[in-house]
Parts: C-alpha cells; sequence; structure tokens
C-alpha cells in the first residue's frame, strides 16, 4: 500500500505524502473548490506574508505599551491634566445656568418690548447672538 496520494489541479498532479495526515484532510484536498482556494491563497502569499508580518509588529508593540507601567501611568496623567480645565469650564457652566435657572424662578417680573429692547445692549446677549447666528451660517453652508 502507498502513502502517497495524487491530487488533480489545474496545474498539475500533486502528490501528498501520507503521514501523520488526517484521511478527512485528503478528501478535502481533493475537492476542486478547496483546490481553487489553496491556489489563490498561493498566489496571494507575498501579500499575506507582508499584512501578517505588519500584524505582529503591531501586536508586539502593543503588548510592550501595555505591559509598561509607567508609559500607562505617565499616559493616565497627562489625560487627567488634560481634562481638568475641561471639567472647570463645565462645572462653571453648570452652576452658572443652576443659578440662572433659581433667579428666573423666583423673579415675577414682566419683560416687555422696552426690557427686551434694553436686552439686546447687553454685551453677553451680543455675543451669544453673534455665535447663533455663525452657527447657523456654518450649517446652512454644509447643506449646500
Amino acid at each position: 500500500m502507498s502513502n502517497t496520494t495524487t491530487l488533480e489541479s489545474d496545474q498539475g498532479n500533486i502528490a501528498v505524502t501520507q503521514g501523520n495526515v488526517n484521511p478527512d484532510v485528503m478528501e478535502q484536498l481533493a475537492k476542486p473548490d478547496v483546490q481553487a482556494a489553496l491556489a489563490v491563497l498561493i498566489d496571494h502569499l507575498p501579500q499575506l506574508i507582508e499584512i501578517s508580518t505588519q500584524l505582529i509588529k503591531t501586536y508586539d508593540f502593543t503588548q510592550k505599551v501595555l505591559s509598561d507601567r509607567v508609559l500607562l501611568a505617565d499616559t493616565a496623567k497627562v489625560m487627567k491634566e488634560l481634562a481638568i480645565p475641561i471639567e472647570t469650564k463645565v462645572k462653571a457652566i453648570a452652576t452658572a445656568a443652576i443659578e440662572a435657572s433659581d433667579r428666573a424662578e423666583q423673579s415675577k417680573e414682566t419683560i416687555g418690548l422696552l426690557g427686551m429692547l434694553r436686552l439686546l445692549k447687553n454685551p453677553e446677549l451680543q455675543k451669544m447672538l453673534r455665535f447663533g447666528q455663525a452657527y447657523l451660517d456654518i450649517l446652512g453652508e454644509r447643506k449646500k
């Protein structure tokens, strides 16, 4: 009995030695669609090797970064330092909004037409109106 099986393909016959090869594997290799898939893989081996090499380098770099406790601690410290000014500004805006809401709830003042005209002179209102106008202009430009 021979330990060699011959597989037929478009490129010719392929001899495969049956040592420790599972018989199911041999059956799979005999199928034309499996042979076609293997041919495609073989054609793309240089690219697959290049991709594999890049993936291995990326994996190795990631492992080094994730295992470097000093780098992780420094990164966390920098992230916290960057977040402090943002957190401070958000807290200031939130407290101002809460205080304004409380004042508006307590006030029973009616704002009429003349009151609204006086409000138009308020520098903060002007700043908000300019921002709103610029924002609406940008949205309009992006829709075009």
